[in-house]
């Protein structure tokens, strides 16, 4: 079943083709990549998609009984509204029944009366009519997978990060026909994605989606359409299989075009040395000569860009930190932490959202003071940090300036100098760009100026904050080799796990309450490890279950058993008895209250540990203070 037809679809930005007339279709259960260079076109072909752009020419056709959701890159929320009120802001009827009894609970239970009752009544038997209970669940599980609790915060409070994972729990919620994602994974912790990555996967679901982030590609995608000089090419597979046919594609190609270039310089020798002998009889060869023109010079030399700039030298001491300590307020975010770099250490840091990641590399670079013990850095170490927030940039500056104001010349790893033009030119940027204003590039471009602006003061100890965002699949192959390479110290947060895997020697870990884990591996052998210790977990707390079961069976066995005739309570058995049914009330009272909080939807991994142990102390009370209730009140009867 056809759901989404793109027919000729061509868009130009004056002098700038970013894809010819290209066709596609996207049929149910279908789930697609959608692949490109930055500024390419792959998020100006989702907007045209969506109908927010307008195309030069051509349709897009979707089928008329579908609901199709977008996420944008940087999606639009309405600022005044509250979070939740963005969340239930849909025709959803099933959503709506949700919202209706979430709205009639509350009053039922700040004020019972009769209406309040009633209200609640009629909404519960719409929830039944939908079968939307199991919704309520589902709205209740994406909440807390993407850590949303401040409901009632307003939008416009948020950070870009927050605003981003509210649309992507709105789009998801939504339950519509066909996904339409730009970027998804942008602004999510490492668990978020991964759990993303099985919710899309284990849902019958249709999605059309752009991604940097290769795993995630590989897992969820069957499909990937790849603009490439403005044509479209697809490939049937995942990413891995798309690199493997896009190798073989241009190996074809440029072979192609080496055969047409041969055969060219024949016909021109041809079209030069008879003038006179072009009559109608040679119009053909005429015609020919410039198809096999057209051939040879079908795709120029592709540029690559390289990554060359001179490292400062690095001396001994690099880095160390000394018993370091950072909180703000009741949250810890490093505890008591020491350690000295090495020369050549690449090293990524990971932890939840929140965990204070950016914190600990401002610290670092003295734009945080830790709250005691000391990080002291070498005197040749040059620091070259690219923070999340990007560079703040003038929009009505040009290109070439923003890196003039750096260095007229810079100086190159092979001991020669480059002028800004010529840089900017190994960067994949044109001379029409470099004299472009900023505000005329791509998220991607911006990023990579970024970095580039970052590269040219030749520092010998990168930190780099969320490297990957908005970087195409070539720019980062390129950064991945030029880090490979990189003698320098390598300090990197990053959710992009393939990324991880290939540049670090071992891990950082923020667990929370200040504990920082130095694990040696990669995040793929640290996942290794998590699942291992987890199972272990698992199975004693299993083993420790039974045996309590067991012991609380032995113990009715026990009371149940004896036959010797009922005597009745002495005053302290009453005294005790009475005691029970006090602290039973208590016990069950605050088992509600807690059951309450762990439903909260909190995003405070620490709180539903506590609350985990403290509802499991609270039942095994109940079980033994029960029994014993049960044991007296057998006297009794």
């Amino acid at each position: 079943m056809n759901y989404l037809s793109v027919e000729s679809l061509s868009k130009s930005y004056g002098a700038k083709v970013l894809f010819a007339p290209i066709s596609f279709g996207l049929n149910q259960g279908q789930r697609m990549a959608l692949i490109a260079k930055n500024g390419a076109g792959k998020s100006t072909l989702l907007k045209i998609i969506t109908g927010k752009e307008i195309a030069d020419s051509g349709t897009v056709t979707f089928r008329k009984d579908i609901v199709v959701t977008y996420l944008d890159q940087n999606p639009a929320l309405d600022e005044n509204s509250t979070v939740i009120e963005a969340i239930y802001n849909t025709d959803n009827p099933m959503l709506n029944a949700v919202r209706h009894y979430e709205a009639a609970l509350t009053a039922f239970e700040n004020e019972y009366n009769d209406k309040t009752s009633e209200q609640l009544e009629k909404c519960s038997a719409e929830m039944d009519k939908l079968s939307a209970w199991d919704f309520e669940a589902k709205v209740h599980e994406i909440l807390q997978r993407l850590k949303i609790a401040f409901l009632d915060k307003q939008i416009s409070t948020l950070s870009g990060g927050q605003k981003k994972r509210v649309a992507l729990a709105k789009v998801l919620i939504d339950e519509p026909h066909l996904l339409i994602l730009d970027e998804p994974t942008n602004h999510l912790d490492v668990e978020m994605i991964e759990w993303l990555e099985n919710y899309l996967v284990s849902r019958d679901l249709t999605i059309l989606l752009v991604t940097h982030d290769r795993y995630f590609l590989d897992s969820v995608c069957t499909e990937i359409v790849e603009i490439d000089a403005g044509k479209l090419f697809h490939y049937r597979g995942n990413f891995q299989y798309f690199v493997e046919k896009k190798a073989e594609r241009e190996m074809i190609d440029n072979s192609e075009i080496d055969k047409a270039k041969n055969l060219y310089k024949r016909e021109l020798e041809w079209v030069r040395k008879m003038p006179r002998a072009r009559g109608t009889k040679a119009k053909y060869r005429v015609d020919s000569f410039y198809e096999v023109k057209e051939k040879a010079f079908s795709k120029q030399a592709e540029e690559k860009l390289v990554l060359g700039v001179k490292m400062s030298r690095i001396g001994g001491k690099i880095l160390e930190f000394t018993k370091i300590k950072k909180a703000f307020g009741e949250t810890k975010i490093v505890n008591d932490f020491s350690y000295i770099f090495k020369k050549g250490e690449k090293i990524g840091v990971i932890g939840k959202n929140g965990v204070g990641k950016s914190t600990f590399l401002n610290m670092i670079m003295g734009l945080e003071m830790p709250d005691a013990g000391k990080i002291s850095s070498g005197e040749t170490i040059v620091f070259g940090y690219y923070s999340q927030e990007g560079l703040k940039l003038n929009e009505d500056k040009r290109v070439i300036d923003v890196v003039k104001d750096i260095a007229e010349f810079i100086p190159l790893a092979d001991g020669s100098k480059l002028s800004a033009s010529g840089l900017l030119t190994k960067f994949l940027f044109p001379p029409d760009v470099q004299y472009s204003f900023v505000s005329k590039l791509s998220g991607g471009e911006r990023r990579r100026l970024y970095l580039m602006t970052i590269l040219i003061t030749n520092p010998n100890f990168l930190i780099l904050d969320e490297p990957t965002n908005d970087l195409d699949i070539v720019t980062l192959s390129v950064l991945e080799d030029f880090l490979t390479n990189f003698q320098g110290c390598l300090l990197v947060v990053t959710h992009d796990r393939y990324f991880m895997d290939k540049m670090v020697d071992h891990l950082f870990v923020f667990e929370g309450e200040g504990k920082l884990r130095d694990f040696p591996g990669n995040y793929t052998e640290y996942r290794e490890k998590k699942e291992q210790e987890e199972k272990v977990l698992n199975k004693e707390t299993k083993s420790n279950t039974q045996e309590a079961s067991v012991k609380t069976e032995i113990a009715t066995v026990v009371v149940t058993k004896s036959d010797s005739p009922k005597k009745k309570l002495s005053f302290k058995e009453k005294a005790e008895f009475e005691e029970l049914e006090k602290s039973i009330a208590k016990l069950e009272a605050e088992k509600i209250k807690i059951t309450e909080q762990l439903n909260s939807s909190t995003d405070n991994h620490d709180d539903i540990l506590k609350w985990s142990a403290e509802i499991g102390e609270i039942i095994k009370q109940l079980d033994e203070k029960g029994m014993r209730w049960l044991e007296l009140s057998e006297v009794i009867n």
